[in-house]
């Protein structure tokens, strides 16, 4: 049997009673869109934050443009972000007219280069978009001061990051915006797509609103800005309730995996040898996915196939060098941590059900792959 990187299925047996009542309820309520459940979602997932509003999307994409929608951004501006990241983070800023402006990341930990934002901000930069990735928050101190020097707004990407914190702080409490997403292979997932925008803006969470429903407010006639056809479903929204009450949880089994690799693998690491994450300062880490790095990263992974082992890169081609960003005119060399990044990362199976022989199985092909090249 191969083993991949993530797996839903022994969480759906555990979980099962739980999450079919979550069906059952909203079948039974009457109401099959925008109902009880996205309603109540919404009040805890803002609650969980420490935030006063959360307005439930139908994807992460759409949170990430909606979001920027809702801080005022659109054709003419400019918003910095990183191009080690996922597509839709780029998407969406391109989705809002607006255009994306990379940075480079750090070589320890991938993360923002906030030391390089300051010379990227021009008369057009309108927001910053910091991506907390793999499971671990940028270093937001900077791009406060930074927002408040510069008249900017701040959305955070927190797709990879739930319940992760900075400096007790926890992510998408730190900008104006924070962007979610609930593919079903994140910290808190759901059984299908979905996605929030979270604020204690109530002039940004009013827009949000209108945003995700046509541009409509309150009567289904009345269109009072151009919007989308955007709403968190209520099946997905009731199931995402009962799994917001185990978040904690799910950040605890990762992070005990998490430490079960670094134990096991800890004394292969060294310069030229596997490099394994670790937080950075201040930083509270979830292992969203547990991202390693090794410059014969593309052999080993041709390797453990013998072994019935299946692993994934994140990211194996950087955003600004995908031909649909061509037009942004970034070559390559352009940002040279990003691209050698690329060629060096790859992902350890990481969920918090990971079974422990499974865990074992990828540290005992994982060392006798890596001791075979000393």
């Amino acid at each position: 049997m191969t083993t991949y990187v993530w797996d839903y299925l022994p969480e759906y047996e555990k979980e099962r009673d739980d999450l079919l009542n979550a069906v059952d309820t909203v079948f039974s309520s009457g109401r099959l869109v925008l109902g009880e459940s996205v309603r109540g979602f919404e009040e805890e997932f803002a609650a969980y934050h420490g935030v006063r509003y959360a307005t439930g999307v139908d994807n992460g994409t759409n949170a990430l443009k909606l979001g920027l929608e809702a801080l005022g951004v659109g054709p003419g501006d400019e918003v910095i972000t990183v191009s080690n990241t996922a597509a839709p983070t780029v998407v969406a800023i391109s989705g809002t007219g607006a255009t994306p402006v990379f940075v480079d990341v750090r070589d320890e930990d991938f993360l923002m280069d906030t030391a390089q934002v300051a010379a990227a901000i021009t008369p057009r930069t309108k927001a910053l978009l910091p991506v907390h990735l793999y499971g671990q928050c940028v270093d937001m101190a900077p791009l406060r001061r930074l927002a408040e020097e510069h008249g900017l707004r701040i959305l955070e990407d927190c797709a990879q990051a739930h319940g992760a914190r900075h400096h007790g702080q926890v992510a998408g409490a730190m900008g104006d915006v924070a962007a979610f997403s609930f593919y079903p292979t994140k910290v808190l997932g759901a059984y299908g797509d979905g996605g929030a925008v979270i604020t204690s803006d109530e002039t940004v969470d009013a827009n949000l609103r209108r945003l995700r429903y046509y541009g409509m407010e309150k009567t289904y006639y009345v269109v009072r800005m151009p919007g989308h056809n955007a709403r968190l479903d209520e099946v997905q929204a009731e199931i995402l309730r009962r799994k917001l009450r185990r978040l904690d949880s799910y950040v605890a089994g990762r992070r005990a995996v998490a430490r079960r690799y670094a134990e096991a693998l800890g004394d292969l690491s060294g310069p030229g040898g596997l490099r394994l994450p670790s937080p950075a300062p201040g930083n509270d880490h979830v292992y969203y996915v547990y991202v390693v790095r090794h410059p014969r990263r593309d052999e080993i992974i041709e390797r453990l196939k013998s072994y019935g082992i299946s692993l994934n890169i994140s990211y194996p081609w950087p955003v600004h060098t995908m031909t649909g960003f061509a037009h942004l005119g970034y070559g390559v060399g352009a940002l040279p941590v990003t691209e050698k990044l690329a060629g060096e990362i790859f992902s350890l199976p990481m969920y918090p059900t990971l079974p422990e022989d499974v865990q074992d199985k990828v540290i005992v092909a994982l060392r006798e792959v890596l001791e075979s090249f000393r």
